[in-house]
């Protein structure tokens, strides 16, 4: 089929561009406690090599993804290549200390040091706050100095273009993104064909100019592999109503002769909220499926169609138990 041009946006305030569609590198650090499965290095480096020779030309990671292996494996992968391919965009992560969950201003020092010298690169272009509802003490990361002060003065200091918030509860990150001006926002498993979460925060995200990634449309698999096959949704074992829900998608998709993954990965581009979808991949097969599934072509019945079947509004990962392996 012919290959869709990926449409880009111009963070606010900066000079950075970022495509449509970001690929995610969570699962090449071999994190059986999310995904279900192991990822090894040999498998690891040939996604990554796909990556590198593909149209995406964005990646996201995070200082903690494997606690740390997401980000060395990537910076394997560039110093292999003799460089970061041009116009490459890399979205890492501030994060916090994995062993006490500290995350004042030292130790946002600290992880962007160790993200550095574990990609290779002096710079990373766009920087997130990572996860602060799980740091010991929200003060540490707010007050003067703190983790966010320590943000904004890297971005300042050139050790970054952008910054942004990644985070999961909805409640933690409104606030925050009311009293900062953050470049981009990362929002996961809030804003797929089951859940619409982060709905209204996004809203308030857009109205301040903040450009919003939207990441894990699969909802962790359920709306790629439907229910049958994985589930799984939002990392936890979906109940029987998320699985009837994910089985009436199915058969709608099916009736239209449409990937359920193409439809969960569309619905998501094609948002006027969201400027970038973020999919996680593991595997070279998963990297042109991603690539397939942007370019397949939908009819407008099914968008309709897909309208009847109820979505919630609540926290998908309330009860989520956050394993960082």
């Amino acid at each position: 089929m012919p290959q869709a041009t990926l449409k880009t946006t111009t963070l606010q305030g900066t000079s950075l561009t970022i495509p449509s569609l970001c690929l995610g590198m969570t699962a090449i650090a071999d994190m059986p406690d999310t995904y279900g499965y192991g990822v090894s290095e040999e498998r690891a480096q040939a996604t990554l090599a796909a990556v590198f020779d593909g149209p995406i030309a964005f990646i996201d990671t995070a200082r903690n993804y494997g606690l740390g292996r997401s980000e060395e494996l990537i910076g394997k992968a560039i110093k292999t290549r003799g460089g970061l391919p041009k116009g490459f965009v890399i979205s890492s992560k501030l994060d916090r200390d994995m062993s006490n969950n500290l995350f004042d201003g030292g130790q946002a020092r600290r992880s962007i040091e160790q993200s550095l010298k574990a990609l290779g690169v002096s710079s990373i272009d766009l920087l997130h706050l990572h996860d602060p509802e799980y740091a010991s003490n929200l003060s540490d990361v707010t007050k003067k100095g703190g983790a966010i002060d320590q943000l904004f003065r890297m971005k300042e200091e050139g050790l970054c273009r952008a910054v942004g918030l990644a985070a999961g509860r909805v409640d933690i990150m409104t606030p925050l993104i009311r009293d900062y001006q953050f470049d981009a926002i990362i929002s996961h498993n809030r804003y797929t064909l089951l859940n619409r979460n982060a709905q209204e925060m996004f809203e308030l995200a857009k109205s301040k100019g903040t450009t919003i990634l939207n990441a894990a449309p699969y909802a962790s698999g359920i709306l790629a592999k439907g229910a049958s096959k994985q589930p799984l949704f939002a990392y936890m074992p979906a109940d029987d109503d998320i699985k009837a829900r994910a089985n009436a998608i199915e058969a709608i998709c099916a009736k239209h002769g449409v990937p359920m993954g193409a439809a969960a990965l569309q619905f998501s581009m094609r948002a006027p909220l969201v400027a970038s979808t973020i999919c996680g991949v593991s595997s070279p097969e998963r990297v042109q499926q991603t690539i397939d599934w942007a370019n397949w072509q939908i009819p407008d019945a099914l968008w309709k169609e897909l309208e009847t079947v109820r979505f919630d509004m609540t926290d998908p990962e309330a009860n989520r138990v956050y394993r960082p392996g």
